[in-house]
């Protein structure tokens, strides 16, 4: 059993989308840079009439460089005065401004999460998706980084506050792989998955202008990983009651 001070973990997930919703949309350099880029991806859409144009569509928003970030989910624990009364409560960033997005999560944690020493941070696959997107999207931003953000040029042991249950499940087998989905099916726990899946995120917010779907959809990847952690840690999954959102008026 994995053992962290489960009160002091924030756990986080964000959702992306491309810069645009349609490649043309994007400044002629832009353009440019894009097709350099999705270069290695073409293969894969061969059978389009405008495969570059399909491309960026697709894969443009898990890359910082063409995407941008629509929602910044967390969620912390709360003690209850008994054992097996925990509250887990879920706190979103959403909105077509990324910038405000970003500036008020960096605030959140200045004010409540910046001491490496009595503050985690834990997602699935977070050290090489959400801590390095929400870095680059920062900075290309001028937006300062928060400290728990400062770990370019840090070695693994002192950046151990990250928490990232992809890595745990590999059990030291670097090749190996799992979505966030296949994890809670492995674990018993209910799937985040319900009506949205990552690939849809684009199309919801673009064409449906769905952004409460797309809140909802992140933070049920936040609790589902934190119902991970737990399980790891031995610990009781959360109970329908014992869990808060405050995101509601999104």
């Amino acid at each position: 059993m994995v053992d962290y001070p489960i009160y002091k973990v924030l756990f986080i997930d964000i959702e992306t989308v491309s810069r645009t919703h349609h490649l043309e949309e994007l400044q002629e350099e832009e353009q440019a840079l894009w097709k350099q880029k999705a270069k290695y991806w073409l293969k894969d859409y061969a059978d389009q009439a405008d495969p570059e144009a399909v491309c960026y569509e697709n894969r443009a928003a898990i890359l910082a460089e063409f995407g941008r970030i629509i929602c910044i989910s967390v969620g912390i624990h709360a003690a209850g005065d008994k054992d097996g009364e925990d509250t887990f409560r879920l706190k979103s960033f959403a909105g077509d401004d990324e910038e405000v997005i970003l500036r008020e999560f960096g605030k959140l944690m200045d004010e409540h999460f910046s001491d490496p020493n009595k503050a985690f941070l834990c997602g699935h696959n977070i050290r090489e998706f959400d801590i390095p997107y929400i870095c680059r999207r920062m900075l290309m931003l001028g937006i300062p980084l928060p400290n728990l953000f400062q770990i370019s040029g840090k070695k693994p042991w002192q950046i151990s506050y990250l928490i990232d249950t992809l890595e745990l499940w590999k059990f030291g087998d670097i090749k190996h792989f799992i979505s966030l989905k296949l994890l809670t099916w492995c674990l018993g726990i209910p799937s985040p998955k319900e009506d949205i899946e990552g690939s849809d995120v684009g199309r919801v917010y673009y064409v449906e202008n769905d952004l409460p779907s797309i809140v909802r959809y992140c933070e049920r990847d936040v609790l589902a990983v934190a119902q991970v952690l737990r399980k790891m840690m031995g610990l009781p999954l959360l109970a329908g009651d014992a869990i808060v959102s405050t995101s509601h008026d999104i």
